[in-house]
């Protein structure tokens, strides 16, 4: 059985963000009452994304450092000459070749198979944003 498609509304604060939204993500699935299958995240974005990667403050901040480092937002892109939205968002477009705009996570016995130390991550690389959204669907059996 496949539960209709939910969304998960988010507003972002930073220009880059790393938001947990493993508890907002358990609370929904729990909900569903679905025992074995899967659930799939997925990011309509092009310039937002998903992960799965360990939840602690300075391997936080390393990270954010790190995309800041890989692709600066201050670098000369053709993108940026003539952006279709107005923001000059090239450098969130190139880091988003690194990320990934879905995450499948197994259930069994009615619980997200995530490893001990994983948490669901939702990365904005094109903030502040007063709206994203990060589409949610389980399928499995009850």
């Amino acid at each position: 059985m496949f539960l209709p498609c939910e969304s998960i509304v988010l507003r972002t604060a930073a220009p880059i963000e790393i938001i947990d939204i493993t508890a907002t993500v358990q609370t929904r699935f729990q909900q569903s009452g679905v025992r074995q299958g899967q659930l799939t995240l997925y990011s309509p974005h092009t310039t937002a994304f998903v992960c799965l990667n360990e939840r602690e403050q300075m391997l936080q901040r390393d990270m954010l450092d790190f995309l800041h480092r890989l692709v600066p937002a201050d670098a000369d892109y053709r993108h940026n000459l003539d952006p279709v939205d107005g923001r000059l968002n090239a450098h969130s477009h190139l880091l988003g070749l690194f990320m990934n705009a879905s995450e499948t996570i197994p259930v069994a016995d009615g619980r997200l198979l995530l490893g001990g130390w994983q948490s669901i991550f939702f990365i904005e690389l094109d903030g502040p944003r007063d709206e994203r959204r990060l589409l949610m669907q389980i399928s499995g059996e009850q």
